[in-house]
């Protein structure tokens, strides 16, 4: 599969030959999707957190004696059915929601997704990806040349880049990563998808792919 080459003036000047191993890999929705609902529990933080009965504080004494009152019997003032008592069956920091899949499914998957981008023009190859100064002016004005039409943007960088990943961290609807880290999910979530050339020999040389 061939893909337009860019440079940073956003001009098109030539076409390149990415490797089908990665670009080019039959679709499984199944399977994509299995691994997107897992990377996003694994990214889940599960803050949620509510107070059972042995919990919340007080509610050592017994409020009244069984019998005699006319009252209900009560044990603890703590119990769910006071106010001020625990919470039954509520939401705990306990849960852990976190799925373990294969490394080659992930792999699989993130294919995937990088071959329909590629498919629908949405893989944005450029020459180089550089900046002098962290400066956001600097990585606006080589993204605005992009044809990203303002749209979610991911920049998978070959190698990490303090400067543009400084300079792009407040730009709307903007995301920079290493290559290296790229997921399925990660792709899947932005629109656009801008590689130097030079993220594709790192892709090759960390997933074997000639």
């Amino acid at each position: 599969m061939k893909v337009d080459l860019y440079n940073q003036e956003g001009k098109i000047t030539s076409q390149v030959e990415v490797p089908g191993g990665i670009f080019d890999v039959k679709l499984s929705k199944d399977l994509l999707h299995q691994v997107a609902v897992s990377q996003m529990a694994n990214r889940r933080q599960g803050n949620a957190h509510t107070k059972d009965r042995g919990d919340v504080s007080g509610g050592g004494k017994k409020p009244w004696r069984q019998k005699g009152t006319g009252r209900a019997r009560a044990g603890s003032t703590r119990s769910p059915l006071w106010k001020g008592g625990g919470v039954t069956f509520g939401p705990t920091n306990e849960k852990v929601y976190k799925k373990i899949v294969p490394k080659k499914i992930k792999r699989a998957a993130l294919f995937m997704a990088l071959t329909e981008k590629a498919k629908n023009n949405l893989v944005i190859l450029v020459e180089d990806l550089k900046i002098k100064e962290a400066k956001t002016k600097l990585a606006t004005s080589i993204l605005g040349k992009m044809p990203t039409n303002s749209k979610t943007t991911l920049i998978a960088l070959p190698e990490m880049d303090k400067n543009f990943i400084l300079a792009s961290r407040n730009i709307e609807k903007v995301k920079v990563m290493q290559v290296k880290d790229l997921s399925a999910l990660d792709v899947l979530n932005n629109k656009y998808l801008i590689m130097p050339r030079e993220s594709i020999e790192v892709m090759k040389k960390i997933y074997g792919i000639i």
